[in-house]
């Protein structure tokens, strides 16, 4: 199950953050989403869990915690579908 980390701290890791989650049980992938350019965190991420039960788990454990001094949001990650577009240019 992909689980959403939002209103995280720019300072907070992928190692530390997999850390975490990993109290809870295996970690599949984790991803801490950083800016294109300047490479810093945006605040977020996405874990995903081998076990959905765990991974209901942290969600209820996890969500509105103080992580780093600051609150945090952890829920089901939203599927976008194959409809889902970031925009852009057509070249036609």
């Amino acid at each position: 199950m992909k689980v959403f980390i939002g209103g995280l701290p720019t300072e907070v890791s992928e190692a530390e953050l997999n850390a975490v989650f990993e109290d809870f049980g295996p970690v599949k992938s984790l991803r801490i989403i950083k800016d294109r350019e300047t490479k810093e965190s945006r605040g977020f991420g996405f874990v995903e869990m081998v076990n959905d039960d765990e991974a209901k788990e942290a969600i209820r454990c996890m969500n509105g915690q103080s992580y780093y001094g600051k609150r945090i949001t952890v829920n089901v990650a939203e599927d976008k579908g194959p409809g889902f577009s970031r925009g852009g240019f057509s070249r036609n």
